[in-house]
């Protein structure tokens, strides 16, 4: 189970992470990973705070996956398998896990290996130069 204090739940932490964080896609998801912000690039959070935070996960799963059976089983899927990534995450780390709707399709084991494999094609700085340079 994902901890409480590890769940990314308002819409303004949601649209943050989108924005800054670096995306990747793989198989039936899509990461957004938006490493912890330095204390030059947050006016509204003292640095204090930030150091003190988990690393959190936040889930999108829209109605193009399936109905609201498939939608849920699809949610519960992704949180168990980041739930089991997230302590190899580094605290302040926003990951807003996009499900597509192949992940309907996906049995736990492929969807907490694409969730895997996704996290480490965002993280890799590599992965971000050349994301950068084909925009």
């Amino acid at each position: 189970m994902l901890p409480a204090d590890a769940r990314i739940r308002s819409s303004r932490d949601f649209g943050a992470a989108l924005k800054r964080g670096r995306r990747a896609a793989r198989g039936g998801v899509v990461v957004h990973w938006a490493p912890e912000r330095t204390a030059a690039h947050s006016e509204t959070t003292p640095p204090e705070a930030d150091a003190n935070r988990t690393a959190r996960a936040g889930f999108v799963v829209s109605k193009a996956v399936g109905n609201a059976v498939v939608r849920n089983k699809v949610k519960r899927r992704l949180r168990h398998a980041a739930a089991a990534e997230l302590p190899h995450w580094p605290a302040g780390t926003d990951v807003v896990v996009r499900a597509t709707p192949k992940a309907a399709e996906r049995d736990f084991d492929e969807l907490h290996r694409d969730l895997a494999e996704a996290v480490k094609a965002a993280r890799d700085p590599k992965h971000a130069r050349e994301h950068r340079s084909r925009r």
